[in-house]
């Protein structure tokens, strides 16, 4: 008895890709896996961000307020932005450009008033970097309501 034979199909394999020779590969051009997005102040400890924003004066404040999303941080970064931008108006009027000019007899005592809004400036920055970095929510007088408001609170 003879048996029956039938045509050979031919059929394609769903991997017709994978039958081609594999193109060699620069290393430059192979695609990396994202990067989990973290940010830059998740690195650092919620005491050392909250003195960071008080040592740059207000533009540190205003860094950290805009990118950090720590309650903490963002409560001492807007309390340094409420304490050290009218600070830094009040050198910018006491310098010589603006009351210098025009009372040019007065520079002594513009001189004197400048020199103690700078003590004013540094005494606060140290005060509120040691109670930031010790971890209290120290509240400046008059100050603070703006701060909360102005952090979200």
């Amino acid at each position: 008895m003879a048996q029956a034979t039938s045509p050979t199909t031919t059929t394609t394999t769903p991997n017709a890709l994978e039958q081609r020779p594999a193109e060699p590969r620069s290393p430059a051009v192979t695609p990396r896996p994202p990067l989990a997005q973290k940010p830059l102040t998740a690195n650092l400890p919620e005491n050392v961000a909250a003195t960071l924003a008080y040592l740059f004066g207000w533009v540190g404040g205003l860094v950290f307020l805009l990118f950090d999303r720590r309650p903490y941080v963002r409560y001492h970064a807007a309390q340094a932005v409420v304490v050290f931008a009218p600070l830094n108006l009040l050198l910018l009027i006491l310098g010589g450009f603006f009351l210098g000019t025009f009372l040019p007899h007065a520079g002594g005592v513009l001189l004197v008033l400048q020199r103690l809004v700078e003590l004013v400036w540094l005494g606060m920055a140290i005060l509120l970097m040691l109670k930031a970095s010790s971890g209290e929510r120290y509240r400046v007088p008059y100050v603070a309501a703006y701060a909360e408001r102005a952090a979200g609170k």
